[in-house]
């Protein structure tokens, strides 16, 4: 049976990624002999409709068991309709997700886990498909003043989530604002140093 995980790497000793839609790999799983295919989500970076393009590409691969952290009310959708069963609340790395839902130690998920557009992120894109260059998102348009940039919430975890899952998957988020963060000043710093000779001439 093909169970798909969402992994912030290609390999079964990767952790999780705690978002569906906008997760950086799919790991199709044989949940009998754990071979595997890792398939880049390329709706990552999309600006509408990563959740609903992300379980089309699960849903395309024949997948009847989604397991991940948290997923946003179309992907669900989609992956319902077609009958795959969805678990959240997963932590820890790949082969540990897999094993433990072999064991029935994983139960399926009755409804979203999080409000729509979640992981949508800063409102611009890291560009980690294009070579780490940067890539901005246009801005929603505004009548008035430009919404500041925010950060999005934290993942949610599921009443029966234990301790030491949250607490992971609280760490692997926290460790990808910390790496969007770096990213963004590194675009600072490079905007600063390309206006110092605009600067000079006047």
């Amino acid at each position: 049976m093909k169970v798909c995980v969402t992994a912030s790497e290609k390999s079964l000793e990767a952790p999780l990624d705690p978002r569906f839609g906008r997760c950086r790999y799919f790991l199709i799983v044989d949940a009998e002999t754990l071979k595997f295919e890792a398939i880049d989500n390329v709706a990552a970076g999309a600006l509408h409709g990563a959740g609903i393009q992300a379980a089309q590409t699960v849903v395309d691969k024949g997948v009847k068991v989604v397991i991940t952290g948290n997923i946003g009310p179309n992907a669900y959708q989609v992956l319902s309709a077609a009958g795959v069963t969805i678990i959240t609340g997963a932590a820890g790395t790949v082969r540990e997700a897999v094993e433990r839902y072999k064991r029935g130690e994983l139960r399926p998920t009755l409804g979203l886990t999080v409000p729509a557009h979640f992981g949508a992120g800063w409102g611009m894109g890291l560009g980690r498909g294009m070579k780490g260059r940067w890539r901005m998102r246009p801005s929603p348009p505004a009548p008035q003043a430009p919404t500041p940039l925010q950060a999005p919430p934290p993942p949610r975890a599921p009443a029966a989530r234990k301790p030491e899952e949250e607490l992971a998957a609280l760490q692997e988020y926290k460790k990808r604002l910390e790496e969007d963060l770096e990213s963004i000043k590194a675009r600072i710093k490079e905007l600063k140093s390309s206006t110092k000779p605009n600067s000079q001439k006047k």
